[in-house]
């Protein structure tokens, strides 16, 4: 639960997967399409992008925390989409994290705690499968 708010995101979405959507102040204007090819994008790829992008900036926080130094850091989010059992959709996470320089101890003592707090690990906590891996570098 949100006790102190500290910014709102606004954006407005009309036509669903193939129509189009907008932020409060303009800075996002994008087509939407099913199959994303060309230059529209759809849910899930802004989804990564705001997962991939949040998931580093705690990394960040937590090395701060920890006082570990980093020397290169990336996050590369895979959203997978696809049916459920009963028919529905669901969608998965596969984050790819990228720690330069560091050894596996510390490296894997980020990701956990960046996990733990991260806002998009916690939104999405018993509710899709996240997998985290630790690779050497993002390509």
């Amino acid at each position: 639960m949100i006790t102190k708010k500290i910014y709102t995101a606004q954006a407005y979405a009309v036509g669903g997967r193939e129509g189009k959507i907008t932020s409060d102040d303009g800075v996002i204007s994008l087509k939407l399409k099913m199959d994303n090819k060309g230059t529209a994008t759809n849910p899930e790829q802004l989804f990564a992008a705001g997962y991939a992008a949040c998931f580093e900036s705690t990394i960040h926080v937590m090395a701060r925390q920890y006082k570990i130094t980093l020397k290169g850091t990336g996050v590369n989010a895979l959203v997978d989409f696809g049916q459920d059992n009963d028919g529905g959709y669901e969608i998965g996470v596969n984050l790819e994290v990228s720690l330069l320089g560091l050894d596996n101890e510390s490296a894997n003592l980020l990701i956990q705690e960046a996990h733990k707090n991260c806002p998009y690990s916690k939104a999405t906590r018993n509710n899709i499968n996240v997998n985290i891996k630790l690779v050497k570098e993002i390509s």
